[in-house]
């Protein structure tokens, strides 16, 4: 029996799966990303860092068609082309996945290249290995996502994961 209580991660796992099957590179960052590092935080939300070329687009429109998905192609590529985050969003359910394509920040090309492969671990889910960002680079999005709005969750994920992360070293 599903908890009424737990969040619904359906889309995001259902995107990572698509997204692995069309051969899409990505990088899940931010509060998702984080609590894979160590924050118990539950986010309600996934962002993730793409490589979109045409025919993933292509396909990713052909899996989420309207009505019940929202996912406009003409966004996607006007999206990638000028640097900024989309959507694919599950009307009936009520969620998003937000999606930064790697040409929004040079940051992002760095990060991109030192992602790893990690097992996922989200409450209600079986686990699912999928591309994370490194911790560094969660903790740096963190500090950034703060200086533009200093919520304290991001110190909260910042220093869960600081505390899970680091290995004290023997003297």
């Amino acid at each position: 029996m599903k908890n009424a209580h737990a969040p619904d991660f359906g889309l995001y796992v259902d995107i990572v799966q698509t997204l692995e099957a069309i051969q899409a590179p990505y990088m899940i960052v931010g509060a998702f990303a984080s609590t894979a590092y160590g924050s118990t935080r539950t986010t309600f939300d996934i962002d993730m860092i793409v490589d979109l070329k045409d025919h993933h687009i292509e396909q990713l429109v052909q899996r989420y068609p309207p009505p019940r998905y929202y996912a406009d192609p003409v966004q996607m590529r006007d999206s990638i082309r000028m640097g900024i985050m989309f959507n694919i969003i599950d009307t009936t359910a009520g969620r998003k996945v937000d999606i930064v394509p790697l040409t929004m920040d040079s940051r992002y090309r760095r990060a991109f290249g030192r992602r790893v492969r990690k097992q996922v671990n989200a409450p209600g889910l079986m686990p699912f290995e999928a591309w994370l960002a490194q911790p560094e680079d969660v903790i740096l999005g963190k500090l950034i996502a703060w200086a533009e709005g200093h919520s304290y969750k991001h110190e909260e994920d910042i220093h869960a994961m600081l505390v899970f992360t680091c290995k004290p070293t023997s003297i």
